[in-house]
């Protein structure tokens, strides 16, 4: 992370997050975090991160609600179809042909979320066993870090737009349909194992089979991708395979998987095993009182092969660097992680000189190639000469070859001697200097296509990491139309509640043989049914909001004033009063008028009820 991107104050929120509730998001995007910790601070009106930790200190319960809006949970039954397909048909197959019958099935589901993708493994391994082997044979370890999540895919229950990618005779074989929901049945349940684990700091699950990871590397950066994968590495069996999601690709560290289809992205685990491991094996293999004296020798082969003052390199037939000494890692700038690569992966493989191919020579024709007087610029730039000899490894017993062994013999001194001899004759020393201005020139080249390439290589992770970031915000817009969809659902079910109360309301209303005229406390008409029209003349829409105390109608109104006024202000909650009238049809009636208190919720008055009634004009 580079200072432009270090914001202190998000920092210190991250580092409040971790030693408070033991969540390390260091590791991760600032870019994808900053976005989700901002929509949480919106939802509550924070605008800076000060403030929120402010906030987070006096409202724990926040923390629950903030790690939901950041550890996002999209996940779905066989999610991207065709990988899961190949999966069942090239991935499985593998496994079982590899396992001895006897031998358990371990799978690892890393960032399982709500479960989907755990239960979609654990389908397509009862399927291509069978019930009975799964339940005996199979173990899939299903984690995360989220809680909340792991509660979610304990319970093993879905509702029908969970399901809907699984296809319908996989649905009846292993799901249970109670209430309406769908429950995995119990037979494929016991085969899964829920846990809480962080992908950074807890240690990994070993002897893995299959390890599925699917759209959770991509929440990391570059260097927290690095650990996890490494960890991955030693989780895994030997020929073990790793399932990542569609937006992840390992670019720099193919040296631990290789792709079996990069599309798909599925990977397999390449060997990291070195010299002195195999040996150990074969010594614990040869009986229990062998192993100190196998050991002991291992240990003096060892320190006189780290000792020798001749730089020697160890490759086995596949061309992987199993032993480099002192005097090697130091002449060619190796390191221990460089143990176990492919000799290609290295510099050294052509410089000072290009072993490659010779080394295929002495494989095919086991015999050993000697180069002499091979220029290496030392780190004091004075020029180096060494002679190569690259010697087949032979089994004295079986006559086959082991591997090859490549030894760097420094002759600097003995080459200065001619040298000397050379600058006598002045000829021969122009001869040289142009030699060298021409070697120097071919160096000036190859590091320049050196940087072409690491530039490519540098533009190719900038691409990749710009798809992980499109991805983490498809996942986010996912997770957000999700919401909406719930609530839109929600206001429907509301909506539909309220037509039904509002043609319940209408339905007494018309029923009733009297006038309801209901008023607000400013008297504007809120209600006034069909036997008030019937009374009066005048449909709802014509007094709908107006001042009751304006209408023109037969019915003297200015009676019923103050009795309104007092029941508004609280004094009276009722009043009834006969009154001489005329009714639409222009003859005399006595009405009724009782006036009734319109209380809300809080028993507040929100208005005044009067019931109108038509009595005959007594003469």
């Amino acid at each position: 992370m580079t200072n432009q991107e270090i914001n202190p104050e998000l920092e210190s929120l991250l580092e409040y997050i971790k030693r408070n509730r033991g969540f390390d998001f260091s590791g991760y995007k600032r870019t994808s975090l900053s976005r989700r910790i901002r929509r949480r601070m919106q939802v509550i009106g924070i605008e800076n991160y000060t403030d929120y930790l402010d906030y987070l200190e006096v409202h724990p319960d926040e923390f629950v609600e903030l790690f939901n809006t950041i550890l996002i949970n999209v996940t779905a039954f066989f999610r991207e179809t065709q990988a899961w397909d190949y999966i069942s048909s090239e991935i499985i197959p593998q496994i079982l042909v590899r396992k001895h019958l006897s031998k358990p099935i371990r799978v690892w589901s890393a960032g399982c979320a709500s479960g989907e993708e755990t239960y979609t493994i654990a389908i397509l391994l009862a399927e291509a066993l069978g019930m009975e082997q799964y339940t005996a044979r199979v173990k899939v370890f299903a984690t995360d870090v989220d809680v909340e999540a792991l509660n979610m895919a304990r319970q093993a229950t879905y509702n029908s737009k969970e399901v809907q990618g699984i296809p319908a005779e996989l649905q009846e074989k292993y799901f249970d349909r109670v209430n309406g929901r769908y429950i995995v049945q119990k037979e494929l349940r016991r085969g899964v194992i829920f846990g809480r684990h962080d992908l950074v700091q807890d240690a990994p699950i070993s002897r893995i089979d299959l390890l599925v990871c699917r759209n959770t590397l991509m929440y990391f950066n570059t260097e927290t991708q690095a650990k996890i994968l490494d960890r991955f590495h030693f989780a895994l069996n030997e020929g073990g395979f790793l399932f990542l999601g569609k937006a992840e690709m390992l670019f720099t560290r193919n040296h631990s998987f290789t792709s079996l289809d990069l599309r798909r992205r599925v990977f397999t685990k390449v060997p990291n095993g070195n010299l002195r491991d195999m040996l150990l094996s074969m010594a614990h293999s040869s009986g229990q009182q062998a192993v100190p004296d196998m050991v002991d020798q291992i240990r003096i082969h060892e320190a006189a092969f780290e000792i020798d003052p001749v730089a020697q390199i160890v490759v086995d037939l596949n061309s992987i660097v199993l032993l480099a000494n002192a005097e090697a890692r130091n002449l060619f700038h190796l390191n221990p992680r460089d143990l176990g690569r492919p000799l290609q992966d290295l510099e050294l493989s052509y410089r000072p000189v290009e072993l490659r191919s010779r080394i295929d020579h002495v494989r095919s024709n086991r015999r050993t190639i000697t180069l002499k007087d091979i220029e290496w610029p030392g780190t004091d730039r004075d020029m180096k000469y060494l002679d190569v000899q690259i010697i087949p490894l032979m089994d004295d017993n079986t006559d086959e070859i082991l591997g090859i062994k490549i030894i760097f013999i420094d002759v600097t001194r003995f080459k200065n001697l001619q040298q000397e001899l050379v600058h006598a004759n002045q000829e021969l020393e122009t001869a040289y200097e142009e030699l060298q201005s021409t070697n120097e020139e071919l160096e000036t080249t190859n590091e320049e296509l050196q940087s072409t390439v690491e530039e490519l290589e540098t533009t190719n992770e900038e691409l990749q990491s710009t798809n992980e970031e499109l991805e983490t915000m498809n996942e986010e817009l996912q997770s957000t139309n999700e919401e909406l969809q719930t609530m839109n659902e929600e206001l429907r079910q509301r909506s539909e509640e309220l037509n039904r109360v509002n043609g319940f309301l209408e339905s007494i209303l018309t029923s009733l043989r009297v006038g309801v005229v209901v008023v607000s406390p400013d008297l504007h008409i809120l209600i006034w049914n069909r036997k008030a029209e019937d009374l009066w003349g005048l449909r709802f829409d014509e007094v709908f909001s107006k001042h009751f105390m304006s209408l023109d109608i037969g019915l003297p109104l200015e009676p019923l004033r103050q009795p309104i006024r007092t029941i508004l202000i609280g004094e009276s909650e009722h009043y009834e009063v006969l009154l001489d009238a005329t009714n639409r049809r222009g003859r005399a009636i006595q009405c009724q008028v009782i006036c009734n208190t319109l209380l809300g919720n809080r028993s507040e008055i929100q208005g005044v009820i009067l019931l109108m009634e038509e009595r005959d004009q007594v003469e």
